[in-house]
């Protein structure tokens, strides 16, 4: 097929040079024109051939929006546009509409598969119109892992990037797990080797993954992970699941903990805590420490006399 990639970042850059290996025609654009193929995106639409395939590999909110718009303008009735970013679903949603209104096709992509992606193939979840999505087999079919998984119809527009949003709060929890028992095996004086326990896991139990192979990478590497510090953002997609489980009156106590301890890695000095260890010298004489930079010790504040 001829396929035109708005996005030559990690993500995008990969996704069309393995596409380009596959035999396909790809015209990119980037805002970096030593990346880009054309200067713009008016002459990447005149280079594709109509009815063209259009994929949008930016980033999610304004510069999606952005691009739908541009892309409304300059496609003609009969092409199709792939937004493979992490887009918000209701946005997805707003998307199909504005295209349909001119006789443009939308379809949603979830991609997992990151800087791996390249070699081993991306997980893709779709969501759209089964026309533009059997329209588009061919390339879903090289982007994704040979084999017979790795590639889902999930349902009509916005159901791609629902439920890439659900794989990735689960992605959220089951980090936060691996996270929770290394610390806890660490701090166990009993276990000499915490490398090797979790090496030792990669083959015969339950929780063995892709996750725990790259945490034994990250192991060998810095075995006491001294060069990293405990600070982990979020992409937002954690948040639109713990959103839509509130929406859908669904508890989701484990996700919804894991993004909150995303939360709390990015306090040097959490203030839930600062009122925690003020009440517990209030009620009961229990010491506390000082800020940074305090004159006098914690541990001499003493309640008041009641």
């Amino acid at each position: 097929m001829e396929l035109g990639m708005i996005g030559l970042g990690r993500m995008g850059g990969n996704m069309a040079e393995r596409l380009r290996r596959g035999g396909h025609t790809v015209v990119g654009y980037d805002r970096d024109p030593k990346i880009s193929d054309v200067s713009s995106l008016e002459e990447l639409v005149e280079r594709l051939s109509p009815p063209r395939a259009v994929w949008v590999m930016v980033p999610a909110g304004a510069p999606t929006q952005e691009t739908i718009n541009r892309l409304g303008e300059l496609l003609s009735p009969g092409d199709v546009v792939v937004d493979g970013g992490n887009s918000h679903y209701v946005d997805d949603q707003k998307h199909g509409e504005q295209l349909a209104a001119k006789n443009i096709g939308f379809v949603d992509c979830g991609v997992s598969g990151g800087v791996w992606g390249l070699q081993n193939g991306y997980a893709l979840m779709v969501g759209g119109d089964e026309d533009n999505v059997k329209r588009l087999m061919p390339i879903f079919e090289t982007l994704k892992p040979e084999g017979e998984f790795g590639f889902v119809h999930s349902g009509r527009v916005g159901a791609g990037h629902f439920v890439k949003m659900v794989h990735n709060g689960i992605e959220y929890a089951m980090m936060q797990a691996f996270g929770e028992g290394y610390e806890l095996i660490e701090a166990a004086d009993i276990v000499t080797n915490v490398p090797e326990t979790f090496r030792s896991w990669q083959e015969g139990t339950v929780i063995r993954s892709w996750l725990l192979d790259l945490m034994n990478r990250a192991l060998a590497d810095d075995p006491e992970l001294e060069r990293i510090r405990g600070y982990a953002n979020d992409s937002g997609e954690g948040r639109w699941t713990v959103q839509a489980a509130v929406d859908h009156a669904v508890p989701l106590p484990a996700i919804t903990a894991s993004l909150f301890a995303r939360f709390a890695s990015r306090q040097d000095d959490s203030p839930a805590m600062k009122v925690v260890a003020a009440l517990r010298n209030q009620f009961g004489g229990h010491a506390v420490e000082s800020a940074k930079g305090a004159d006098s010790p914690g541990a001499d504040v003493a309640p008041p006399a009641t």
